[in-house]
């Protein structure tokens, strides 16, 4: 069975809390795991997070889009924003012991091991991000 489901918000810091009602029904709908639940909500919390604060840099006129399409076997998100992209390969690996003390820059590396797969698309401005059902 084919399902979608969309989201649009504001790009206001208060808007993230929207993401845990969108994953919960998101939930019903796809029905999957709660280790499923667990890591889609992790991770699309990080990139709308990322999306609001880096991407549109908090402008409240600018948008962040939460597509969500059940295919067979997986569930696909893709987050996007108007900001002026990024370059994925410049992010620092928040594992050096160089970066082990900075706050913050962890969010892409968090989505990274929790996807099953994940892809930068439209300069950055677009994170796909698929995870298995099973």
């Amino acid at each position: 069975m084919h399902h979608e489901l969309m989201l649009k918000i504001k790009s206001s810091p208060s808007q993230v809390q929207c993401i845990e009602g969108y994953v919960s029904t998101l939930k019903k709908t796809c029905k999957f795991t709660q280790e499923v639940y667990d890591n889609i909500l992790i991770s699309l919390t990080e990139a709308v997070n990322n999306a609001i604060i880096h991407g549109n840099e908090k402008d409240e006129n600018k948008y962040v889009r939460v597509n969500c399409e059940e295919r067979s076997e997986e569930v696909v998100i893709r987050i996007s924003d108007e900001g002026q992209g990024f370059n994925p390969h410049e992010v620092a690996d928040p594992t050096l012991p160089q970066n082990l003390e900075c706050c913050g820059g962890r969010g892409v590396f968090i989505m990274k091991k929790l996807s099953d797969k994940i892809s930068f698309l439209d300069s950055g401005r677009t994170v796909e991000m698929h995870f298995k059902l099973a």
